[in-house]
């Protein structure tokens, strides 16, 4: 068993150090012999079976919802999965280490990572974790407490979004997205130029709902980039799915409390057992909210008069895959009231799933790649299909190679913009095909 003696006599300097020292030697312990055990089957429910958003708060706990599994049909993204089932694609990516997120083994068995630890803030109003990339509303009182939860698109590195307590202060549907100078110089130097001011309509990144918030220029919108939720990819703001906004919208008065946080280590209590969930790897460690959690569980052990398996905390701490895992029985046995994860049968139509209209040679096309590899292709074509909006692709074999084609395109001009969408957002290089004419 690995201790520290209290770091509260430390200076700030050594405080640090030695939490880092503390996960170093965590990672280092001895590495015990992975021996792979086949997961036993089980039993198969449809998908209606497992909570997406809506969940009950029994009293004293902080855990809600319960994990599940999929098998991936052929021609599945982890990106449509996760929006069917209202996930981020850092959550799920996360939870399936090692999968390919574009191209998934048919037939693979994934984890649906759909419980969640509250996050260690007043349940009032709506509640934002940065770090999880997800928002909780929360609806009720004590007696009677309910969460609504949704994945979110969040700020970069270089334009975080902000933290702290703020509100609502109007609401708005089919928003002009007025261009801020900072965000028009980036796309002016892109060769992207922007105009003052984006109508409503597919082009406009709002969305088609928006909350403003008191902090100014910031908002939780919507977005026309779906496969951007669950990334750090907006300039500050609060991003979320079509379908979800709009139930966030209808559900939200003028003056709601918003509280941001940045928790990326959380601890949470049910059914007697206390559970963490890490959102953050050990070379991203945030050592001021690693010492909150570190006190927390001290106390846990001070108060329970027992030892916490410091080993689990080490494991969750190095794979940090965002789902809640049980580090300790408060009461021995407690752990039989855990929800176990169930399976779910596949949707027959995932939803929001690009869909990929017929290439038409008498249409306006794009050659976005050409290519040996037939994975390497397929990969292409669906990281181009889930552009926002979207630009239709797919693969074809031409002799012992693979064409990544864009399209159709009505005119010349639709294909020549989605020339240049390629050029700026993924770099490619496109080439237009000109129609075939009809003889």
């Amino acid at each position: 068993m690995c201790q520290i003696t209290d770091l509260s006599p430390l200076s700030n300097r050594l405080r640090l150090l030695v939490l880092f020292i503390f996960i170093w030697y965590f990672n280092g312990c001895a590495v015990m012999k992975k021996v792979e055990v086949k997961p036993p089957p089980l039993p198969i429910y449809p998908e209606e079976k497992i909570e997406r958003n809506d969940f009950s708060i029994a009293k004293g706990d902080d855990v809600i919802g319960r994990l599940a599994v999929i098998r991936l049909a052929k021609g599945d993204t982890l990106p449509d999965i996760a929006r069917h089932f209202s996930l981020g694609i850092n959550a799920i990516s996360a939870a399936n280490p090692g999968v390919d997120v574009w191209v998934p083994e048919t037939g693979e068995r994934i984890m649906l990572p759909l419980s969640f630890i509250l996050p260690d803030a007043p349940r009032k109003g709506i509640v934002i974790n940065l770090a999880a990339m997800r928002l909780f509303q929360f609806k009720g009182d004590n007696k009677s407490l309910a969460v609504s939860t949704y994945p979110l698109g969040v700020g970069t590195i270089e334009r975080p979004s902000p933290i702290g307590q703020m509100y609502v202060v109007r609401k708005v549907t089919q928003p002009t997205w007025h261009v801020p100078a900072s965000i028009a110089e980036d796309h002016r130097k892109k060769g992207d130029p922007l105009p003052a001011k984006v109508l409503p309509g597919p082009e406009n990144p709002l969305g088609e709902y928006a909350l403003y918030l008191s902090k100014p220029t910031y908002l939780i919108h919507g977005t026309n980039k779906p496969a951007s939720i669950g990334l750090r990819a907006t300039n500050g703001c609060i991003r979320l799915y079509p379908e979800d906004v709009k139930i966030l919208y209808e559900n939200t008065p003028v003056k709601t409390p918003v509280c941001i946080v940045n928790q990326p280590y959380l601890l949470g209590q049910c059914n007697g057992v206390v559970y963490m969930e890490v959102h953050a790897p050990p070379e991203d460690l945030d050592a001021v909210e690693f010492e909150k959690i570190y006190k927390k569980l001290r106390n846990i052990e001070k108060e329970s008069g027992r030892t916490l398996d410091w080993s689990k905390v080490k494991k969750e701490l190095a794979e940090a895959r965002g789902i809640p895992v049980p580090i300790f029985e408060i009461l021995q046995g407690s752990e039989k009231g855990a929800a176990k994860t169930i399976e779910v049968k596949h949707p027959e139509k995932l939803y929001g799933r690009p869909e990929i209209p017929e290439l038409k040679t008498e249409a306006w096309s794009v050659l976005a790649a050409e290519v040996r590899d037939e994975i390497d292709a397929v990969r292409l074509a669906a990281i181009i299909n889930h552009q926002g909006p979207q630009i239709p692709a797919r693969v074809s074999s031409k002799n012992d190679s693979y064409r990544v084609i864009a399209g159709p395109f009505n005119d010349i001009s639709e294909a020549k913009d989605a020339i240049k969408r390629l050029k700026i957002d993924l770099e490619i290089d496109g080439i237009l095909i000109e129609p075939v004419k009809k003889r």
